[in-house]
């Protein structure tokens, strides 16, 4: 198709001019026919702006006056000091333009400019909520929570980045542009960066979690896989442990949160098992008073007697166990405790004449006539015993 170059067609120029004039026009006759309703809707409109104005200083004024208040009220009221002008203003227009009749071109200029001051408005409200809800989880322990305060910047750029993304899609669909490419350009983006930082955001997540659910914090002592140690520091990326043997201990916090945790800190009591082997010349009625006796050393030692008796014929020895439990969360009472009923446990049998039994051999010979000769004296204990 060819363009036509008959140089006396004139291209159309738009008509602002005369665009304006009707504008003017029709606004001049709404104020004309509708100037009660637009009275009373101003008034109206204007009470709405003072009203908001209020409540937003009454807001902010509280929380300069509450330093320390802190919890989900606090959160709702600062932000609701954060309320913007544009936003009262935007209100308090479209109740009138609303109430007074307004023309349509009236309206839906105003109704555009109505949905931006929303839409930004509910941007900012929901910025400082989110943001509000970290810095609550700060404050209740900032020693504790050193990792959210070391991710508060981050956290703060995220979050500002995606609700505002969101508000601007928001705006420009309301505006009637096409936001698809737009859509699919920040998925494609937001894919691309997650691929390439997918390390430090897993491990991140992971340091939020550990923050907000909980599973161990700074100071306890945990085990997992065949490591106890205890928390030192849990970082953006790794936590830091020391272990018993003195030795520190970094692992990714992604990797240690997919491991089974054991938290020895929270232990209201710990339990000990002592297996304990005598001899098998231990006369019935002496094996007997074993388990009252383990039972009278576990009580006089402040600790909880569980249960205590036999369990089995061994190799060597007549065995028995005794379990106990000591009331403490730290181990060093525990550690204590166990050391000192072992050997109160030694010091017992020894007084009772209960021996320990060990892995033995004996050995048996036999005369020339083929008679066997006993390694012991007839009705007493073994003289001759080879230890293996």
């Amino acid at each position: 198709m060819t363009q036509s170059t008959d140089p006396t067609i004139v291209p159309e120029i738009p008509d602002f001019a005369g665009t304006i004039d009707r504008f003017i026009d029709a606004s001049t006759d709404w104020v004309t026919l509708h100037y009660v309703e637009l009275i009373i809707a101003v008034v109206i409109g204007t009470s709405i702006f003072f009203i908001l104005g209020a409540i937003k200083r009454l807001a902010a004024r509280y929380i300069r006056n509450q330093d320390s208040l802190i919890g989900y009220r606090a959160i709702l009221t600062k932000a609701i000091s954060k309320t913007t002008k544009l936003f009262m203003l935007m209100v308090s227009i479209e109740i009138v333009i609303v109430a007074s009749n307004a023309p349509a071109k009236i309206v839906n200029f105003v109704g555009v400019l109505f949905t931006i001051a929303v839409v930004v408005q509910v941007a900012i409200w929901l910025r400082e909520i989110i943001l509000g809800f970290f810095k609550h989880k700060l404050s209740t322990d900032p020693e504790e929570n050193e990792t959210l305060a070391n991710a508060m910047t981050l956290i703060r750029l995220l979050v500002t980045f995606v609700l505002f993304a969101i508000a601007a899609i928001m705006i420009l669909d309301n505006l009637g542009v096409d936001v698809t490419g737009l859509i699919a350009g920040l998925g494609v983006g937001g894919i691309a960066i997650g691929l390439a930082a997918q390390g430090i955001f897993s491990d991140l997540f992971a340091a939020l979690s550990i923050i907000f659910d909980k599973p161990f914090k700074r100071g306890e002592t945990i085990t997992y896989d065949s490591t106890t140690g205890t928390i030192e520091k849990i970082g953006l990326k790794s936590t830091r442990l020391r272990a018993i043997t003195g030795e520190e201990i970094i692992i990714s916090n992604t990797n240690l949160l997919d491991k089974e945790i054991i938290n020895l800190t929270r232990l209201a009591r710990r339990r000990t098992r002592f297996g304990i082997g005598v001899i098998y010349q231990t006369k019935p009625d002496e094996a007997r008073r074993i388990p009252g006796l383990l039972k009278d050393i576990v009580e006089q030692h402040d600790a909880v007697f569980i249960r205590s008796g036999f369990v089995g014929f061994g190799d060597s020895s007549i065995n028995f166990e005794v379990d106990f439990d000591i009331m403490s969360s730290e181990y060093e009472p525990v550690y204590e405790g166990r050391h000192a009923i072992g050997l109160a446990i030694l010091q017992k049998f020894n007084e009772e004449g209960l021996e320990f039994a060990y892995p033995t051999q004996t050995t048996f010979t036999s005369a020339p006539d083929g008679k066997m000769i006993m390694p012991y004296p007839e009705g007493g204990f073994p003289v001759h015993i080879e230890e293996s």
